[in-house]
């Protein structure tokens, strides 16, 4: 079987972790199957150790792993920087940094 690209992603949102678990499903491919068949895993998982997707079960080990995957990124940067400026109206995907950004206003651009 082809595996295709491994993808890593930081996902920002208040209660990111526990909306996120709940989208995968159980770890376990077959619990996932019977509790959560409409989950990633429930859905897409093969055995407990390809169950399609991994996510931090806590904020200590997202910050871990969010070192581990992406060494330039800076949280503290993040929170005093970017983020805020992400909650000052609409955001637009920018596939060239593979990122969210704050939408330009007053300008041509996407919204």
């Amino acid at each position: 079987m082809a595996s295709g690209p491994i993808r890593a992603y930081i996902l920002a949102h208040k209660d990111a972790i526990q909306l996120w678990r709940t989208l995968m499903g159980p770890t376990r491919v077959f619990r996932a199957r019977h509790v959560a068949p409409d989950s990633i895993r429930g859905s897409f998982g093969l055995t407990d150790t390809r169950n399609t997707t991994h996510g931090s079960d806590s904020v200590v080990s997202a910050s871990r792993e969010i070192a581990a995957f992406f060494p330039d990124f800076s949280e503290q940067r993040w929170y005093e920087e970017e983020e805020p400026q992400l909650r000052c109206g609409p955001v637009h995907y920018s596939p060239e940094g593979g990122i969210h950004c704050a939408a330009r206003t007053g300008g041509p651009g996407p919204a």
